[in-house]
């Protein structure tokens, strides 16, 4: 059976948007995913934390990584996300974690923590369903 973290590191690969802003998939288990995002200039808006659009990109990606850890290739059906504090930092980081799954959905929930200077604060929290794709 193939590594998890491998395999997802190569779907991660597959995705043009994820290589456009150079996301690092760090873990991914039947626990669970964690994706890191190093901010560059082009991630800011323009108080210079990170885009809301990049938070939310970085969630539903890693909600998806978790609801695919046990439904198999799957797509973000619906999410909801809390914007807590800016995003101010080095890095951003999420932890998803599955909440309860089925056989057609996975309702998973993440945090989203900014790294400045090697400290996490939590900036934002997401929940979503995640729904598996079926025959391609």
């Amino acid at each position: 059976m193939p590594d998890m973290l491998e395999t997802g590191r190569r779907i991660l690969a597959d995705q043009p948007f994820s290589a456009l802003l150079g996301t690092e998939l760090t873990r991914f288990d039947n626990q669970g995913a964690e994706l890191r995002l190093a901010l560059r200039n082009e991630h800011r808006q323009q108080h210079g934390f990170a885009h809301g659009g990049v938070v939310s990109y970085l969630a539903d990606n890693a909600l998806t990584f978790a609801g695919g850890s046990v439904l198999g290739d799957a797509v973000t059906l619906e999410m909801k996300i809390n914007y807590i504090r800016p995003a101010v930092g080095q890095v951003l980081v999420a932890r998803a974690e599955v909440v309860s799954a089925g056989k057609m959905q996975a309702v998973c929930r993440c945090d989203v923590f900014a790294v400045k200077d090697g400290e996490e604060r939590l900036c934002a929290a997401a929940q979503g369903t995640i729904f598996p794709v079926r025959g391609g």
